[in-house]
């Protein structure tokens, strides 16, 4: 949407798949809403656009109080993009901001303050404080609507430095007190009770307080393979999906910049797509909300573009099928990435299965216990500083495979490697890929991943070079699908579940993930046996045991820089790597 008179024409089709990439706002009236308000379009003559809520704050106008336009789905620009401007609005939704400073924003982007205020003006139309302000008010709105704090509880849990500007803010972008705001219905409290998607806490009792949010997305949303895809992967005492497919809740512990939380996220119904997801978030800083709505948000990719997705992939005609099939795949992101670097090595090699195990051994011994576990959830997952001082002797790994884990851990604490919302994800590429045992597909899968990017395919994935070979994807014409290669590989992931046979699974085909392997091979696991762990199946590599719902494929040849390639191949759903932890 490029030209002012094709965003009037979203407006005036009242457009969802809009919310979030632009806003407009009436100059007859003050207020600025979201390009789907169902109130009656105005003239072209009193309208105006900007890229940002921020913006629109900055030029007078309000938030319109029946759309919410504060409350839309972030714009996927922002993941495409590589550049400062869109590393900096990552790291302002995560709250960098707020806890540092615009000082420490330009700082970790390499700018000066006065450089990166320039560039986010030309391109979003507000700076960094506006950029901040705006996502302050969106959480004061929320706890306001949602909680019983008082308003002076609420203004420093929002982020804001003292009550007058908690004050004046709300005014400027709601056009209302607090108290208005709040408005004369009582808040909606968690009640003590249970509801869908509680679990009970010690000695039986629910987890009481928390907030209870609707997390919006762009329709569709194909929930169902994403629940599948955590529920293959979630570690006991961190993780847990509860309930019957289609009414799952997946919960988890979140590790934040002022304490910890506990989130739970409600799977819609097929059939059901509502354009959110329910979510409660329990959180022991309430400064910490912000953050964490961003991590879920992040994990469960609800800021991607579907349709912009599924234009572009149905234009191959080897991949229009498959998109037709699952609209609205998501690509998984990732809750904390150091958490993801580490369950990806932990995992190199070995079956989605045995990954998770290692994973539940790590908890055990190294995480840090909640002071008040929350039904199964009882630990975050441990510190990076802290793993890289252990000796890890429980994990029963390979001494070549623990020097990795704890190479990385060391780099993560030291800041040698970066991985958050805002890195340049070449310069982060290439740092993972200067670790010994890190190679290049463990490098672009936590690109994917842990960054968030959406346009990789991990090089020498075997399920993708099997498609390849049979036909059902031409990878020379992979650039075409750019920007969203991410979700390709997600596509062909998952329609090679649907050539799953386990009868075909036999022990050749488990000892031939066992042949020789090469030097990167044994560092990046892209040679013998390597199987998807993206899926709820099975990677076959050293010491696996066998699991469901795999194929053995045909012959294989080596890999990239003398990657043993596998006797026979396994083909599960969603895709072959080299980790184990996807």
């Amino acid at each position: 949407m490029r030209t002012d008179e094709g965003r009037y024409e979203a407006v005036a089709s009242r457009d969802a798949r809009f919310d979030g990439a632009f806003y407009f706002a009436v100059t007859t009236t003050g207020i600025y809403c979201r390009p789907s308000c169902p109130a009656v379009t105005p003239k072209r003559t009193n309208v105006r656009f900007f890229p940002t809520a921020a913006a629109a704050h900055g030029a007078g106008f309000r938030a319109c109080r029946r759309c919410r336009p504060d409350a839309v789905p972030g714009s996927a620009e922002w993941d495409v993009r590589a550049d400062v401007v869109g590393r900096a609005m990552r790291l302002i939704g995560d709250g960098v901001v707020d806890r540092e400073g615009v000082a420490g924003l330009a700082a970790r982007l390499g700018y000066s303050a006065r450089q990166l205020h320039r560039h986010l003006t030309a391109e979003v139309g507000a700076g960094p404080l506006a950029l901040a302000r705006a996502r302050r008010a969106h959480t004061a709105r929320l706890l306001l609507q949602t909680t019983a704090l008082p308003a002076t509880e609420v203004a420093f849990a929002a982020g804001f430095a003292s009550v007058r500007q908690f004050n004046d803010t709300v005014r400027t972008v709601y056009a209302a007190t607090p108290l208005e705001l709040r408005g004369p219905r009582p808040p909606r409290v968690v009640p003590s009770g249970r509801h869908r998607g509680d679990r009970a806490g010690p000695g039986g009792r629910p987890d009481e307080g928390g907030l209870t949010l609707r997390l919006g997305y762009r329709r569709p949303y194909e929930a169902g393979h994403l629940f599948d895809y955590l529920a293959a992967r979630a570690l006991p005492g961190m993780e847990e999906v509860v309930g019957e497919r289609g009414r799952r809740t997946y919960r988890r512990t979140l590790r934040l910049a002022h304490g910890h939380g506990v989130a739970e996220v409600a799977e819609r119904p097929a059939g059901d797509d509502a354009g959110w997801l329910d979510c409660r978030l329990v959180l022991s800083d309430l400064r910490d909300l912000g953050s964490a709505v961003s991590r879920v948000r992040r994990l469960f990719d609800l800021d991607a573009d579907p349709l912009a997705v599924a234009d572009r992939l149905a234009g191959d005609p080897a991949l229009a099928a498959q998109v037709g099939r699952l609209p609205g795949l998501r690509a998984p992101g990732a809750a904390d990435p150091h958490e993801l670097a580490v369950r990806a090595v932990l995992g190199q090699q070995v079956s989605v299965a045995a990954g998770r195990r290692l994973g539940a051994v790590l908890l055990a011994a190294y995480g840090e216990p909640l002071a008040t576990p929350s039904g199964g959830l009882t630990v975050l997952f441990p510190r990076v500083d802290t793993i890289a001082c252990a000796g890890l002797v429980e994990l029963g790994m390979p001494a070549g495979r623990r020097d990795t884990v704890r190479t990385l851990a060391g780099a993560l604490a030291d800041g040698s490697v970066v991985l958050d919302a805002g890195v340049d994800r070449d310069e982060a590429h290439r740092a993972l890929l200067a670790l010994r045992g890190i190679g290049p597909w463990t490098a672009g899968y936590l690109r994917m991943r842990a960054l968030g990017d959406p346009d990789v395919l991990p090089p020498g994935d075997a399920a993708l070079r099997a498609a390849d070979r049979r036909g059902d994807v031409d990878l020379g014409r992979a650039a075409a699908w750019a920007p969203w290669r991410s979700y390709a590989a997600h596509h062909v992931w998952a329609a090679a579940a649907t050539r799953g046979d386990p009868s075909r699974l036999t022990r050749v085909g488990l000892r031939a993930g066992r042949a020789r392997p090469g030097r990167h091979a044994a560092e990046d696991g892209c040679g013998p046996g390597a199987w998807s762990e993206l899926t709820t199946h099975v990677e076959p590599g050293p010491h696996v045991e066998p699991g469901p719902h795999v194929e053995r494929g045909p012959h294989v040849e080596p890999g990239p820089r003398g990657e043993a390639g596998p006797v026979g191949e396994a083909v599960p759903m969603g895709g072959t790597g080299s980790r184990g932890e996807r």
